[in-house]
């Protein structure tokens, strides 16, 4: 199984980008390639700031502060016939508005780890998680009990043999999983890690396929490659004594990997064959959001299937038991794995719903229209002049520079709200600032999934944005770009 996902949303915590993990991210449209449906890692949506006080931007980079007040020239500077505001409402527009009104931007939290690192096949990180040991006791129990009715006289080391068998299977997902992630790399498309977890695999593929026909093959390499180890085990097995454990141990791992196979087929979202069939209508239609949608609501009937559908089977002996021998806890066990299994399915539908949402709509996050206007002040101005001069040109942003007007550093916002007004005077505002990397320079014209991966590679709460030719546009608010996000998907499709 994969899960494909976009860059993440910058943080809008403090400026330390080690504490804070990038979100969200913008999965494609859902997992695939699973020997069971893994609950897809869902990326935690941004958390909804307070409703912004700020009046729409324009292409030049307007006011946003309540004023409405401003010109294009406060990005060269402020203005020498600019008029000197009330004192009362010296410090209002800039230091009290939007998400510094009283308190700094909340940190983000810090991102769940991937488990324990097992090595970088091909350069990706693969973790087992915590949850795979569970899932690796039940295995040995439940195959150590099968193995006790075959080859009694193994006795207690049948769990050993058990064991073994765990293992092998997940070493067989976890091919299935390097399939998925080596036809991504193939496409030239970011892998952030596999992890193995309680049911199946997930390959984390931080971008979508850019064609329908690359979606189909990036989804259909990891059941051809559970098709093709079913076969391997089934030549493996000719040579060997039926009733041994070899035979035995073939025989498991053959039928396992072709379950994989074949329940990853299944053409219902978030498994392998749900994205075979999203891009199969992505194709038709040249609409990705249609096939997302026609995927996922067959992903929702597949899970009522399998809810009504796996424990009445069972109870047939379709599925190869006797129906004569299940008994009150059989029945229980199996409508129990049938509601895990039909609920993974579901939520993992309605999540590739949201994330094909999501990236509908990253578009529409543009740095041109987000950008705060900003004025120009050298290192040794008091806080109170800067914030006097930005509130005459109806600027919310600060930019130090030095005597040739040459971008130094940022003042932060929230670093202002936090000097008492009295004090405003006696402050410099290189005492506020931080200072600009090279990553903190962002180009006006970045928008969508290419602007969240620049805030992305350098976490900070401001960014100055810049024209192509190198001048000053403005400063970006990490928080500015969470609330467009937040109010971008609260909006239907």
């Amino acid at each position: 199984m994969d899960v494909s996902g976009g860059s993440g949303q910058p943080r809008s915590g403090n400026d330390e980008p080690a504490e804070h993990p990038a979100g969200p991210t913008t999965p494609a449209t859902g997992p695939t390639g699973h020997p069971g449906p893994t609950p897809p890692e869902t990326p935690t949506p941004p958390e909804t700031p307070r409703p912004p006080e700020d009046t729409p931007r324009t292409d030049r980079a307007p006011d946003t502060d309540d004023t409405g007040t401003g010109t294009d020239a406060t990005h060269r500077g402020p203005s020498a016939d600019a008029p000197t505001p009330d004192p009362a409402q010296e410090h209002r527009s800039l230091a009290h508005s939007g998400i510094a009104k009283g308190e700094p931007p909340q940190p983000r939290p810090k991102e769940p780890g991937g488990g324990i690192l097992m090595g970088r096949p091909f350069g990706v990180p693969v973790y087992v998680a915590p949850s795979w040991f569970l899932v690796a006791a039940l295995i040995t129990w439940v195959f150590g009990g099968q193995l006790d009715r075959v080859l009694p006289e193994l006795g207690a080391a049948r769990y050993l043999v058990s064991l073994f068998f765990a293992v092998a299977f997940y070493a067989s997902v976890l091919v299935h999983e390097l399939a998925h992630t080596v036809a991504a790399i193939r496409f030239k498309l970011p892998v952030r890690r596999i992890q193995l977890q309680f049911f199946g695999g997930v390959s984390e593929i931080e971008k979508e396929a850019e064609t329908p026909g690359r979606e189909f093959v990036l989804a259909f390499v990891g059941p051809l490659l559970s098709l093709v180890l079913a076969g391997l085990f089934y030549l493996a097995m000719k040579p060997v004594e039926a009733g041994t454990v070899p035979g035995v141990l073939l025989a498991g791992l053959m039928i396992s990997n072709l379950i994989v196979a074949i329940f990853n087929l299944l053409p219902g979202l978030p498994l392998d064959g749900g994205r075979m069939l999203r891009a199969v209508v992505w194709k038709i239609t040249g609409k990705p959001m249609s096939g997302t949608v026609a995927a996922a609501w067959v992903g929702r009937a597949l899970a009522v299937s399998v809810l009504i559908g796996l424990p009445l089977l069972n109870q047939s002996g379709a599925l190869g038991g006797n129906s004569a021998d299940t008994g009150g806890m059989d029945t229980v066990t199996d409508a129990l794995l049938a509601a895990i299994l039909a609920a993974i399915i579901w939520t993992g539908a309605g999540n590739s719903l949201r994330m094909a949402r999501l990236r509908e709509h990253l578009p529409e996050l543009r740095a041109r229209t987000l950008t705060r206007r900003a004025v120009p002040v050298e290192t040794d101005t008091p806080l109170s002049e800067a914030l006097r001069r930005a509130n005459a040109a109806g600027a919310r942003a600060l930019v130090v520079v030095d005597a040739d007007g040459h971008p130094l550093a940022l003042v932060r916002e929230s670093a202002i709200v936090g000097v008492p007004e009295h004090r405003r005077p006696w402050v410099d505002v290189s005492g506020l600032a931080q200072e600009l990397t090279d990553g903190m320079r962002v180009s006006a014209e970045l928008a969508g999934e290419d602007l969240l991966d620049a805030l992305r590679a350098t976490p900070a709460t401001e960014y100055l944005v810049v024209e192509e030719s190198g001048e000053i546009y403005g400063v970006l608010s990490a928080a500015d770009v969470e609330r467009a996000f937040v109010k971008a998907m609260a909006r239907p499709s």
